[in-house]
């Protein structure tokens, strides 16, 4: 199927589903949705050759990983985020170029990239504290989004976050309204900035209502099973135990739940939890009883409004965009329960 093929069916004119596919503001969003899911039902692709001659770009987008614990391939959360972007680029007529590198030669890599010209933009992964990349990125005039908040930009600067702060505020405020007071905390990695936010967040609950903050209970590492496992079987041992738990994941969630059952203890009445839950396409909380307490935000949506957000900035820099802050949504499940001893 043509352009002009896919027009015709569509009853429009050729110029205005080209200006649709490729995201021009001027076409209506209803507009751009039907042209998009007609274009999907029909299996229209784009002569990208063409569009390369036609516009000067790349027409691709790089995802530059460094080989390091908090951006690692088998990472779940990676994996739906950049199929959420995938998405996009796919409707957009972009191809995803992805290079894998030492940790030490992250800038090299985005240099790389900026002299070869083999991307139009990129997209940065996990905000970090101190995060030297998004200067070095505006030296080389390589446009990008960040998937997470720095906690300083420039005002033309473009991510995409959840609210993490306010979340994790929220998570604690629960558990605290049901009396517990000897809190855990498992964090993700220190040097994403997603965790400062998230470690804020949990201390403000606390100081809000004029209690200590239980840094004793606070440890931070990899968002995974077994870390949320061997935390909780270590702090379940002491003699001053936790009677509840906030963890950075899902996946943490589950380690800390077999941990209390091996304890001898049950989930929800002698242990409580809550955690973050970013919606993974291979776990799921959700289903009429939820187990867990949890607030959700979903990962692959991160992926396609971060896709969204820099192909506009690559195809129509004069418009000005503002960065997006995504509110978590609270889920009740069966893992919270009044604090009993």
């Amino acid at each position: 199927m043509t352009l002009k093929d896919l027009a015709r069916q569509l009853g429009l004119s050729p110029t205005t589903v080209s200006r649709a596919l490729n995201g021009f503001p001027e076409v209506a969003e209803a507009t751009r949705l039907r042209v998009c899911e007609a274009a999907r039902e029909s299996g229209y692709h784009p002569n990208m050759q063409a569009r390369r001659l036609a516009t000067g770009r790349a027409m691709a987008i790089g995802h530059i990983l460094p080989m390091a614990p908090e951006h690692d391939l088998v990472n779940p959360v990676f994996a739906d985020f950049i199929a959420g972007a995938g998405e996009i680029y796919a409707l957009r007529g972009y191809d995803l170029v992805m290079t894998l590198v030492p940790a030490q030669d992250e800038e090299a890599a985005y240099r790389a990239m900026a002299a070869k010209h083999n991307v139009d933009g990129v997209i940065l992964h996990g905000a970090r504290q101190n995060d030297p990349r998004p200067a070095l990125l505006r030296s080389l005039g390589l446009p990008f989004v960040t998937h997470g908040r720095p906690p300083a930009s420039s005002e033309t600067d473009l991510w995409v976050d959840a609210h993490h702060e306010a979340a994790f505020e929220q998570l604690t405020a629960l558990l605290l309204d049901q009396g517990h007071r000897q809190i855990a905390f498992i964090n993700s990695p220190d040097p994403l900035q997603s965790s400062a936010y998230r470690r804020t967040g949990f201390e403000r609950a606390f100081l809000a209502r004029g209690l200590e903050v239980p840094r004793l209970y606070m440890v931070a590492g990899e968002v995974s099973d077994e870390t949320g496992r061997d935390a909780a079987a270590e702090m379940l041992s002491w003699e001053q135990r936790p009677s509840a738990f906030v963890t950075a994941s899902l996946m943490a969630a589950m380690g800390v739940r077999r941990a209390v059952e091996d304890t001898g203890h049950v989930l929800g009445r002698d242990i409580s939890v809550v955690t973050w839950d970013d919606e993974l396409s291979f776990v799921s909380n959700r289903g009429l009883n939820p187990l867990y307490t949890t607030m959700k935000s979903p990962i692959r949506e991160a992926g396609q409004r971060a896709a969204q957000m820099l192909i506009d900035r690559i195809e129509t820099p004069e418009i000005a965009q503002s960065p997006l802050l995504i509110e978590p949504a609270l889920l009740m499940g069966h893992s919270i329960g009044a604090w009993n001893g």
